[in-house]
């Protein structure tokens, strides 16, 4: 080898290698942020289909029911359920659409008081192999409000008024970390009272 020749370097300085490791770090964390990403939503459109779903159940549960009890009429000033209703397990009592006024169950529940999930139809269970995992609907809340509103902008009337619409919202809401509330679907159907023939 002549003397004035340099050695050819094979191989890579520590340099070289902290350089790939930092750019090969920062690829791996961008991909991994990415299907963080992905899972989040993928988590949220699922809530808010399960929600939606389950809204849109006890909504056409509420609306299968008659307007009023036999011989209340139309403008009652009481909504919710008597006694009686009350006392039933669930809500498979509830026959007229002012009993769903008020109504809260956390977890959600069939009309006869068993867990979703758990249901297996008339308040019977599932086996327990066909059950959904309890934590799937861990906080979740099914609400109904059942109130009186008025045309043209169907706002809620005071409390004591009446008119022949009544307006019907079911909330599904999920409880959050920090000991908040989270909407999740949110379904609003105003009725109107058609008083029978004299």
């Amino acid at each position: 080898m002549a003397a004035g020749r340099r050695r050819l370097r094979w191989g890579f300085t520590l340099l070289e290698v902290v350089v790939a490791t930092a750019l090969a770090a920062m690829a791996g964390a961008a991909v991994l942020l990415g299907v963080t990403s992905s899972l989040q939503a993928t988590d949220a459109a699922w809530e808010e289909t399960v929600a939606l779903g389950l809204a849109q159940q006890l909504m056409d549960e509420v609306l299968g029911a008659r307007y009023a009890a036999p011989g209340a009429g139309g403008r009652q000033t009481w909504l919710g359920p008597s006694h009686w209703e009350r006392r039933g397990r669930g809500r498979y009592r509830y026959n007229d659409i002012d009993d769903y006024n008020g109504f809260v169950a956390e977890p959600p529940t069939d009309p006869w008081g068993v867990p979703l999930g758990e249901d297996g139809g008339r308040g019977r269970r599932r086996h327990p192999r066909f059950r959904l995992p309890p934590e799937k609907l861990h906080g979740w809340r099914q609400e109904v409000r059942v109130y009186y509103v008025a045309p043209p902008d169907w706002q809620p009337l005071p409390r004591g008024q009446t008119s022949d619409y009544r307006a019907v919202e079911v909330r599904i809401v999920r409880a959050t970390p920090g000991g908040g509330r989270r909407q999740l679907a949110l379904l609003r159907q105003v009725l109107a009272y058609v008083r029978p023939n004299d």
